[in-house]
């Protein structure tokens, strides 16, 4: 079992930064993949990026990786997404996610989800 608690969300303005960070309890933290999924007001829970336990990571596009950064410190059992640049379109509850060795960017492939944390980009 792991249980995974999300902070750092809130308000900021387009063209801003924001670190949200995942506190990972229970399970070897290091042995996990972990991903952040986000959820836009009726719309589908969408794949953000994804960091393996040996820390290479991967991201939903492009414009994504140029923005958005995945990391995780294994000594705090905590991973993070550093968000820069940020854009309206951005606004939508975030989702720390944690699955096997090897995760992608499928939700099933994720077992243990946390609570979500609001971010909202003002224009």
């Amino acid at each position: 079992q792991v249980h995974l608690v999300e902070s750092g969300g809130g308000l900021v303005q387009a063209g801003g930064s924001l670190r949200l960070s995942c506190a990972a309890s229970g399970r070897t933290f290091s042995r996990n993949g972990m991903g952040w999924f986000r959820q836009a007001p009726g719309k589908e829970r969408e794949f953000v990026a994804a960091i393996y336990w040996s820390g290479g990571s991967i991201y939903s596009a492009d414009s994504l990786k140029g923005r958005f950064t995945i990391s995780r410190d294994n000594a705090k059992n905590t991973v993070y997404l550093q968000m820069n640049s940020v854009k309206p379109e951005d606004t939508a509850v975030y989702f720390c996610a944690a699955g096997g060795l090897v995760v992608g960017r499928t939700t099933a492939e994720y077992p243990y989800w946390g609570q979500g944390t609001q971010v909202t980009v003002s224009s």
